[in-house]
């Protein structure tokens, strides 16, 4: 299902065709378009697609904000989608139920179905289905690196970006445990809140089982690049976890380290982050 927000859906027996958002003037953005489509029935399956109306297909781009996994929204990633739709890519910014909403895997399962929608509809965005990235910002790390290794490889995903990414719920549910660190204690109560309020053992195992991304890890999967602070809260062997699994099976994985402690998009603010991300990006997709 792909319906516009705000806006009538037409006739078409093949589906729906979201309407354009046409107040985009004062965004003061040349030669872009945008328009926000909802693509799952619940209100938070919703995203925004920035793209250059030309004709030319192009790579894409899926960003997947933090949060928590209970809070945050597509909102505070407008100038990240700017910025990557200005250097041409056609970006998808999503969002997805939060643990509040529903306990994981619903948050993948909203990913893997934004996905869909998107290659599903790529004509309308001069979209290449066949080759994108996903760019994901702590817990959205976590579910952009979950959409990576999830079944044999997912179609035209080409490779998954973590800022600060959360590879493991499970080393964050002990970590926690005795940290001074508040941060630390309140990514496992948020891990806890994820996996539907219970700790991991017994029943939950299960689910806390479907949360740890490197075990999931298969020889089709995605390339990763993983971006840590040296001495932040979702430290750097969260992502070394996920290197050895996935070189085991021959897929690549780059762990990068930077000084000091600045978590998810201040870390993508300091110098230098960004431009090898999207060089990263380029070597990938083009």
């Amino acid at each position: 299902m792909l319906t516009p927000v705000a806006a009538s859906a037409s006739k078409d027996p093949a589906g729906p065709t979201p309407a354009v958002d046409s107040s985009i003037g004062d965004e003061g953005i040349g030669g872009l378009s945008v328009e926000t489509v909802q693509y799952g029935s619940h209100r938070r399956q919703t995203m925004d697609v920035w793209w250059t109306p030309d004709g030319q297909e192009r790579p894409g781009i899926f960003l997947i904000h933090g949060g928590w996994w209970s809070s945050g929204d597509k909102r505070y990633m407008k100038e990240i989608t700017r910025g990557y739709a200005e250097l041409g890519y056609t970006v998808f910014n999503l969002n997805y139920r939060l643990s509040g909403d529903a306990a994981w895997p619903a948050q993948r399962t909203d990913a893997l179905a934004a996905i869909a929608a998107a290659r599903k509809h790529a004509d309308r965005w001069a979209f290449d289905a066949g080759n994108y990235v996903l760019v994901g910002f702590s817990a959205g790390g976590h579910i952009a690196a979950a959409v990576g290794t999830y079944g044999d490889g997912v179609n035209g995903l080409k490779g998954v970006v973590g800022l600060s990414p959360i590879i493991s719920p499970l080393l964050a549910y002990k970590d926690g445990a005795k940290a001074v660190d508040p941060n630390k204690r309140r990514l496992r109560t948020a891990a806890i809140k994820l996996a539907g309020g219970c700790a991991p053992k017994g029943k939950c195992s299960r689910v806390w089982a479907s949360m740890e991304v490197a075990w999931h890890a298969s020889r089709k999967d995605a390339p990763m690049l993983a971006i840590h602070s040296q001495n932040e809260f979702v430290p750097p062997v969260q992502s070394q976890l996920l290197k050895r699994t996935l070189g085991q099976v021959g897929v690549g994985v780059t762990v990068f380290s930077m000084p000091g402690t600045n978590h998810s998009s201040p870390l993508f603010r300091q110098p230098g982050v960004a431009e090898r991300v999207q060089a990263w990006i380029a070597a990938r997709i083009g």
